[in-house]
Formats: C-alpha cells, sequence, structure tokens
C-alpha cells in the first residue's frame, strides 16, 4: 500500500513538474490566485540574502553577495591615475559588469551578454547619482594624482533580479575597502607604499595609513514584476521571462528616492502601482541596510 502511495505522489510531481514546463504563465497564475508563489514566498517578500565581506584577498575591496541562488562577486582595485582637466581635484570610477558562461544557460560562450552592458551602465548611473561616493575623497594631490577605483562584479549565478544584486555586492565592496598608503617619491610620482615601509619609516607617505572611503547615503534597489493587479517583489529568473513589466526602485539609505526604472512593457495605467512598489522598496532597503551592517560587524569581529 506504501508503494502504491509513493507511486502515486511521484506520478502526481511528475505531471505538476510538467505542466509547469509547457504552460508556466498558468501556472504562476494559479498561485496568484492564492497570494503566495511557487517558492512559497509572499508576494511582497524578497528572497533569503546573504552578505560576506573581503571574498577576494588580493582586492582593496570585496563582497560576495547572494539574493536566493543569485550570486555576485565584486572586487574593487585602486589605481595611481592623473586626474582630468576639467576635474582635477577629483578622482574616478569605472565599473564593469561581467556575465560568464557558468552564470546560466541563456550566456553562449564568446558571445557577451545583452544584459551585461546594461547593467553596468545602470550601476555607474546608480552610484554616481546616488552621492554615495564623493569623488573629491578620492585626490591625493591636486591635479597631479588621484584614485581610480576599478570595480568588477562577476555574475556566478543569475536567477533573477541581477540589478539588485549587483548593487548590493557593490556597496558591500566599498564599504569594505581600504584605500592603500602611497608615497611621493624622488621624481615626484605616486607610489604604492608597504606597510613595512611606513612601520620603518623608510619614506613619507602621502596618506600616513589605510583608510575607509567615507560613504554618504548608500543605494539600495527592489526588483519587482509586474503582472495584471499583482505586485511580485524579488523576481525569480523563471518570473522574470514569462511576466513582460519590470519595475525597479532604487532609494538610498534616507529612503529618499534615486532612480526609477521600467525598461519597456505596457504603460501603467496607475500611479498607486508605483507607489506600492516604492512602499515595497523601503521596507526591502531596511532589510538590506541591516544585512549590510551585520556582514560589516562579523568583518570587525573576525
Amino acid at each position: 500500500m506504501a508503494a502504491a502511495n509513493g507511486s502515486s505522489d511521484l506520478s502526481s510531481e511528475m505531471e505538476v513538474d510538467a505542466f509547469r514546463r509547457l504552460f508556466p504563465l498558468r501556472y504562476h497564475e494559479h498561485h496568484l490566485l492564492k497570494s503566495v508563489r511557487p517558492d512559497a514566498r509572499k508576494l511582497g517578500s524578497a528572497r533569503d540574502t546573504t552578505l560576506a565581506l573581503g571574498a577576494v584577498a588580493s582586492a582593496d575591496g570585496s563582497a560576495l553577495a547572494k539574493i536566493g541562488s543569485t550570486t555576485m562577486l565584486a572586487a574593487i582595485k585602486m589605481e595611481v591615475m592623473t586626474p582630468t582637466v576639467e576635474c582635477p581635484d577629483e578622482g574616478s570610477i569605472a565599473i564593469e559588469f561581467h556575465m560568464p558562461p557558468i552564470c546560466s544557460p541563456l550566456v553562449r560562450p564568446g558571445r557577451p551578454a545583452e544584459a551585461a552592458s546594461v547593467i553596468s551602465k545602470q550601476l555607474s548611473d546608480t552610484i554616481l547619482s546616488s552621492g554615495m561616493i564623493d569623488l573629491k575623497e578620492l585626490c591625493l594631490v591636486g591635479g597631479k594624482a588621484a584614485w581610480m577605483a576599478y570595480l568588477d562584479i562577476y555574475c556566478l549565478d543569475a536567477d533573477g533580479a541581477l540589478f539588485d544584486t549587483a548593487l548590493l555586492s557593490a556597496v558591500a565592496a566599498f564599504s569594505h575597502l581600504n584605500i592603500p598608503v602611497v608615497s611621493l617619491n624622488d621624481d615626484g610620482r605616486i607610489v604604492l607604499v608597504s606597510e613595512d615601509t611606513v612601520r620603518l619609516k623608510l619614506e613619507k607617505p602621502v596618506n600616513t595609513e589605510k583608510r575607509k572611503l567615507k560613504l554618504n547615503a548608500l543605494p539600495f534597489s527592489l526588483t519587482c514584476i509586474l503582472h495584471k493587479n499583482y505586485i511580485l517583489a524579488d523576481p525569480t529568473a523563471e518570473e522574470e521571462s514569462i511576466m513582460e513589466t519590470i519595475v525597479t526602485v532604487v532609494l538610498d539609505s534616507s529612503y529618499q528616492l534615486v532612480s526609477l526604472n521600467k525598461p519597456g512593457g505596457p504603460v501603467l495605467s496607475h500611479t498607486s502601482v508605483i507607489q506600492d512598489c516604492i512602499a515595497l522598496a523601503r521596507r526591502r532597503a531596511k532589510e538590506l541596510q541591516g544585512v549590510l551592517n551585520e556582514a560589516i560587524s562579523d568583518m570587525e569581529v573576525d
């Protein structure tokens, strides 16, 4: 009798799986009628989120961020550059988002993913417009030397909400960043100084010790899927592939709106939908700030 029940359960699971693959939208809409999603989340709930700082030992700042299965590795490398004539007392930030074939079966080897360049620009625009970093903080010698922060973000698993996870990893990496010690050599050039050299006072450093970058309003984002009268927060890749209206809200740590992005899809008939997305984003920003604070505390204990 038990064997018969087990066989029946297996057959039922296979039927559900087949229905999900053949009619994914109907499968999801069946769950939406019950205000729940296939992974048992409520419609406005995000997936479990984790952060680990210092994931790349050779980087000046790094972080590993996971939202559900979506995983991002961010690493920052600092290099000395000559500032531009237009901004002689400012450094610069260069952001590159990478999607290697390992992250998704949709990414083909040898062909860059279309989403990569879009997310790179979106990250650059968000970080610069949020005011998180004062580029004057990256100046070493006015008109002569400043820091260039190269931020590379690698998508290790692309299971939806890529921008949200990438932005979280970027903010965490900058929170972990230690700006290296440099000195002015006999030729008037800025060079990196080892900690032993500073300790023995063999060279006079421009900045006397490694320091943290002062961060102001930290940006956090939430992507929502809009389908009929439903709002689904933090969508998976499957949900993004079958429901076309996507809205990404970026708020700073004071819950002020930084940006709102809706790439295509039908025109929204009610502004209340956007207000509801912003309300969900406020709650999510508070959650992510807590996750970041916990990761920083864990790093200090270690």
